[in-house]
C-alpha cells in the first residue's frame, strides 16, 4: 500500500506552524529541513519524515484550533518573523501557543486582525478574498467632498500596482472621516486611493472583517464564539462558491 505524501506547505500549514503562503517563504529561505536535507519547493512529505523549521521539529497533530481576533495598534508589524521585526504580532500578544495572522494589516494602521494556528483556514480565507467585505474608518488631511466620495467608491486605476480599484462602498462620517467597505485586498489600497486623489491618510482603522466586529480594547484580543465561527465559515463556502461560479462564467457574460 502506497504511503500518503502532502507538499511540505500543506503539512507546515495543517501542523499549525503558518499559513502555506508563509511556508513557501521559510522553504525559499531555506529554513525547512526533512531528515536533514533542505528541500526543493514543490516537495512532498511523507507521514515517516522529520520535518524541522529552523531545527525545531514541527509534527502533525490533532486539536482544537485556536481562532483569535485582535485589535492592532499602530506600529506592530503583521509577521511571524520575530528574529528580524521586533515590533511583530507574535511577540505583542505573547500567545501561549503558536498562531499566526490572516492577511495582513499596516504598521500604520490600527484595528481588527484574525489570528489562528489553523491553516487550512487561512487558506481559505485567503482564496476568498477578493469576495468577502473588510470595512475600514478613515480620516484624511482635508474637508471631504462629495466627489472625493463618489471617486472613491467608483473605483480608481492606480498606476503602480496596474490594476483598478473594484467599486466600493464609502460613505462621509463628518467632515475629515469616512467609511469605506472593500471587498479587494490590494497593497496599501486605500491610502493608494487617497494618494490619487490628493488626499493624505491621517489614521486608518479596520473595524469589521465579514461578519467579525472589532469590539475589544486597543491591543486586547478575544476568541471568537462560536456563532462567529460557524458564520464565518459559511461565508468562506458562499464566497468560494461566487468565485468558482465567475470563473466559469463566458467573459462576455460576465457584468
Amino acid at each position: 500500500m502506497s504511503q500518503e505524501l502532502k507538499r511540505l506547505n500543506k503539512y507546515l500549514s495543517e501542523a499549525g506552524y503558518c499559513s502555506r503562503r508563509e511556508a513557501d517563504r521559510l522553504i525559499d529561505a531555506g529554513r525547512v529541513t526533512i531528515n536533514n536535507v533542505v528541500p526543493e519547493m514543490g516537495t512532498k512529505v511523507a507521514s515517516d519524515d522529520v520535518v524541522k523549521v529552523d531545527g525545531e521539529i514541527i509534527g502533525q497533530r490533532e486539536q482544537d484550533f485556536v481562532y483569535l481576533a485582535f485589535n492592532k495598534p499602530v506600529g506592530i508589524v503583521c509577521t511571524t518573523d520575530t528574529r528580524v521585526e521586533k515590533d511583530n504580532i507574535i511577540d505583542y500578544i505573547n500567545y501561549p501557543k503558536r498562531i499566526f495572522p490572516i492577511g495582513r494589516l499596516d504598521k500604520p494602521s490600527e484595528g481588527l486582525i484574525l489570528l489562528t494556528d489553523d491553516g487550512d483556514i487561512v487558506n481559505k480565507i485567503l482564496r476568498a478574498s477578493n469576495n468577502h467585505e473588510k470595512e475600514y474608518v478613515v480620516t484624511v488631511d482635508q474637508p471631504i467632498s462629495q466627489t472625493f466620495i463618489e471617486r472613491m467608491a467608483g473605483g480608481i486605476y492606480l498606476e503602480d500596482l496596474g490594476k483598478r480599484t473594484k467599486k466600493c462602498e464609502v460613505k462621509k462620517v463628518d467632515k475629515f472621516t469616512f467609511s469605506i467597505i472593500l471587498t479587494q485586498g490590494l497593497n496599501r489600497q486605500i491610502r493608494r486611493m487617497c494618494e490619487y486623489l490628493n488626499y493624505e491618510v491621517q489614521t486608518l482603522k479596520r473595524v469589521r472583517i465579514m461578519n467579525i466586529k472589532l469590539d475589544m480594547p486597543l491591543g486586547k484580543y478575544r476568541e471568537l464564539t462560536k456563532e462567529e465561527f460557524k458564520k464565518l465559515s459559511e461565508l468562506i463556502l458562499d464566497s468560494k462558491k461566487t468565485f468558482e461560479a465567475q470563473q466559469h462564467t463566458p467573459r462576455k457574460d460576465r457584468r
